[in-house]
């Protein structure tokens, strides 16, 4: 059983000095990217997705599938303790926000819409992710 992440804590200040200007848009004001121009939605190679802003292990290549959403899409996070979960009524709708569990950083939402086994839809912003193919 793994223990929960250290949280990491920083300055506004200190996020935008280490972000892109999407990335501190998605992950700490909680924008979403346009659908279908993430950098991520059509990765289809072997590898671990992490966070952009901290580079917490998120989401497995093997969990990856193609929701046709325009958004990069997991069955399951690499461990439940790597995201948190928050209800999120913005918008004037009812959604499960999903965070990173590490830096608090804004991911996506999980819908209940996906294949199985899991029956769940990680609809993920590619800016806050960053992928890592494995080492040879």
């Amino acid at each position: 059983m793994s223990e929960s992440p250290q949280k990491i804590v920083r300055s506004e200040a200190e996020w935008r000095t280490m972000l892109t200007q999407e990335q501190y848009q998605v992950l700490r004001e909680k924008a979403t990217e346009r659908a279908f121009t993430g950098a991520l939605t059509q990765n289809h190679g072997t590898g671990n997705y992490h966070c952009a802003g901290c580079g917490a292990l998120l989401f497995l290549s093997g969990a990856k599938f193609d929701s046709g959403c325009g958004w990069p899409s997991f069955m399951l996070p690499a461990e439940s303790k790597a995201i948190d979960e928050h209800e999120d009524r913005s918008f004037g709708m009812r959604r499960v926000e999903v965070t990173c569990a590490r830096c608090g950083g804004h991911l996506g939402h999980v819908f209940p819409d996906g294949p199985a086994p899991t029956g769940l839809r990680y609809c993920i912003n590619s800016a806050s992710l960053t992928f890592e193919r494995p080492k040879p």
